[in-house]
């Protein structure tokens, strides 16, 4: 599941392996980019955003794509085949002579002039893995809600930029609090500043790599103390974690919730 630490680590490789090339090949397969021809221009970089790629070429032109639920851009050398699902999934081709980079069942895909950027991400809280990540940002504007689940307020990533389902799962069960707690009761203490923390943290943990962990280095029980967890002991207390149908996120992209009932009692 992508969320800010592997929009990250493909923003990084992305760059490593376009940025100062000549496109030699410009293919993207949604209907109002389809007479768009990128070839000939170099790549100036790419930089993640929260969850946003921006890939920006010669000429101040920015792709901006967003990886969604099952989103990925794949790296392919010369002559390998692609693997990463059917031809009908591709929605951009970026080639090189050195590599072609295809990007899959990407749900958000669009052409912007760099210097406009911000119509697309200015909208952003601090970003975890960026360089205006500001933790006290963050905990305002979370606070700013006071009636508002923590869940919620973590997912929404005008708070701050990178916080998926994974991640809410994981940081309200390190703080040791529901996800259904609401923000303002929380407001006072270290709980909220501990959490942003912890968040910081892991996901440059987590930054270099795929198989994505919160517990402890060497633990071997599991990757994760709670998500996808349903049913299996609690690592801490041994209680069974639950999932629930009462889901967080936005009306229509709701998610569900894991937790631990004894670590985490609902409020």
């Amino acid at each position: 599941m992508p969320e800010g630490d592997t929009v990250w680590l493909t923003a990084s490789r992305l760059d490593a392996a376009l940025a100062g090339r000549r496109l030699t090949r410009s293919d993207l397969r949604v209907p109002r980019l389809a007479t768009v021809d990128l070839r000939g221009r170099t790549v100036a970089g790419v930089v993640s955003r929260g969850k946003h790629l921006l890939t920006r070429v010669e000429g101040g032109l920015t792709l901006h794509s967003h990886l969604g639920m099952e989103g990925a851009w794949r790296l392919f050398a010369p002559g390998e085949r692609w693997r990463g699902g059917p031809g009908h999934q591709i929605r951009a081709v970026l080639a090189t002579d050195e590599t072609s980079a295809v990007g899959y069942r990407l749900p958000k895909l669009e052409l912007l002039c760099t210097d406009r950027e911000s119509t697309a991400v200015g909208h952003l809280g601090p970003d975890l893995l960026g360089p205006d990540w500001d933790p006290a940002e963050a905990l305002a504007r979370l606070t700013a809600s006071p009636a508002r689940p923590l869940g919620d307020a973590l997912l929404d990533q005008r708070n701050l930029a990178g916080i998926g389902n994974v991640y809410m799962a994981e940081l309200c069960f390190l703080a040791g609090v529901s996800p259904w707690t609401p923000v303002g009761e929380l407001a006072e203490g270290e709980t909220l500043p501990r959490l942003l923390d912890h968040a910081a943290r892991l996901l440059a943990r987590n930054r270099d790599r795929y198989d994505r962990t919160t517990t402890a280095p060497g633990d071997r029980r599991a990757r994760l103390h709670v998500y996808g967890r349903a049913r299996r002991p609690c690592l801490v207390c041994g209680t069974a974690i639950r999932v629930t149908a009462d889901h967080h996120g936005e009306p229509g992209r709701e998610r569900p919730t894991y937790w631990c009932p004894h670590c985490q009692p609902r409020p």
